[in-house]
């Protein structure tokens, strides 16, 4: 199989790129995420890494199918994971090799980074881990001493209200460790059998837009060239491309701007591709009530996450304006009903709900974008 269809296909030739280094995006996504490369950095005691040495210094259970090694023989499959029951000692070894890092300690104790090995998830600087249990392999992800409020419950309450408006969002459950929230998404590039995983490819949205990180790339950051590589790479593509619509339209009335490239995925178990999961979905309060923007181009006016110009392109998601008007209604109803509900159902404070209300279906997605961008 490819590593990546359309950028390096079964050819018996030379592949080269001068994009993100010299790494193909395929290879990158398996590659640590921040966080995980901070905690390299500090084993190894070095700044100066090559991607190369990051994937070669992290463990087998980075996102996607690949593996990495010196020799032609792959490495043995892991047959043993951190377990869910160990999240205390996980989060005690996240937060001291925190305080180490923010104190200047050089070096990371052994223990500690054996209980944290860096694995890979697409994107975030967020502290993490994977666990294991009897249903399979989740990513545990930590809390911030400088969180505004309990992350893992207000994430895990986006994820649910996600699949309330029709969207495939991934699975997760939140664990309470010494007073202290872990939210836990379950991995959906592995499928546990008797045998062990089967571990499925996964590519970034930036591989797919054949983009980088870089901000003279944002120009390809974008929903409407994402929904063209589906129809060029998805099996299903008639379902992703109004899937990926939705999505759209919910990280609007959310106000999730964190929804650039690497938060968004394919994936595929066999040989064909589909549109991963939703995940990091993630709401974020602005004070400007007129003029919100997503990460990504989503209409003719750019950025701005307004009704009318989230439908101004919606042929490109092969929808009638019949089809994705109804799609924005029923996801607008959704959010305006349900938010605070399910945000309660969750566990989130009364006044962190206060302080997250700004975030939905904020005034400017009704308002007439010639009006507001004139101004």
């Amino acid at each position: 199989m490819p590593l990546e269809p359309y950028e390096l296909p079964l050819t018996p030739r030379r592949a080269q790129t001068v994009k993100l280094e010299g790494i193909f995006g395929v290879l990158r996504d398996a590659s640590p995420d921040a966080w995980g490369r901070r905690i390299i950095e500090k084993h190894t005691g070095r700044i100066d890494l090559t991607e190369v040495d990051y994937l070669l210094h992290s463990p087998e259970d980075r996102a996607g199918a690949l593996s990495f090694g010196r020799g032609k023989a792959p490495p043995a499959p892991v047959r043993k994971f951190n377990q869910i029951i160990q999240l205390d000692a996980l989060l005690a070894a996240a937060e001291k090799f925190m305080d180490d890092e923010a104190a200047g300690q050089p070096g990371i104790p052994e223990q500690v980074f054996e209980l944290l090995r860096p694995g890979s998830s697409i994107g975030g600087a967020r502290p993490k881990n994977v666990v294991e249990d009897g249903e399979g392999l989740w990513l545990a992800k930590f809390p911030e001493k400088g969180d505004k409020w309990s992350n893992a419950r207000v994430e895990g309450a986006m994820l649910a209200l996600a699949q309330e408006c029709g969207i495939r969002a991934a699975r997760h459950r939140i664990e309470t460790v010494a007073n202290k929230d872990v939210l836990l998404v379950q991995r959906f590039d592995r499928t546990l059998t008797a045998e062990g995983y089967l571990r499925h490819r996964m590519i970034s949205g930036l591989t797919a837009l054949g983009a980088e990180d870089s901000h003279g790339d944002r120009a390809k950051w974008s929903y409407l060239l994402l929904a063209d590589e589906l129809r060029r790479r998805s099996a299903r593509p008639v379902q992703d491309l109004e899937e990926l619509f939705r999505r759209m339209v919910f990280n609007a009335l959310i106000s999730n701007t964190d929804d650039h490239p690497r938060n968004h995925a394919l994936i595929a178990a066999a040989s064909e591709w589909e549109l991963s999961p939703a995940y990091d979905l993630t709401p974020n309060p602005l004070t400007s009530v007129e003029k919100r923007d997503l990460a990504m181009t989503c209409g003719i006016h750019n950025r701005y996450a307004n009704r009318t110009n989230l439908l101004s392109q919606h042929g490109q998601f092969k929808l009638s304006l019949e089809r994705a008007t109804a799609i924005v209604d029923d996801v607008q109803q959704v959010v305006a009903a349900r938010w605070h509900t399910v945000l309660r159902q969750h566990g989130t404070t009364p006044p962190d709900c206060d302080r997250l209300a700004g975030a939905f279906n904020y005034p400017g997605f009704e308002l007439d974008p010639a009006v507001v961008l004139a101004g």
